[in-house]
């Protein structure tokens, strides 16, 4: 059987949004992609809702998700509590 090549195979964009909320917290993730549903009383639901309807803001989402290439290096990070921003930012993120 031939696995798929796509990075975000079995990933599902709940999943991707609850791994970068428990990296980031709803602020820094509001100052690296920003959209209204994570800077203004921000929850999973609400923000799934919106990122499955638009779909430049889910694009964005899900590229951070892959810039950070936590997803290969280490499948478990997010559970590991919260780190700090990373110091050097993901390519065409901007240092907060």
């Amino acid at each position: 059987m031939a696995q798929s090549k796509d990075p975000l195979h079995g990933v599902t964009l709940q999943m991707i949004l609850e791994r970068l909320v428990a990296y980031f917290g709803w602020e820094k993730l509001g100052s690296h992609i920003r959209i209204n549903c994570f800077n203004y009383d921000p929850s999973i639901k609400s923000c799934l809702k919106f990122l499955r309807r638009t779909d430049w803001a889910r694009k964005k989402v899900e590229d951070l998700y892959l810039d950070l290439d936590y997803a290969k290096k280490d499948e478990r990070w997010w559970e590991k509590g919260k780190n700090p921003a990373p110091e050097t930012p993901a390519p065409g993120m901007k240092k907060i």
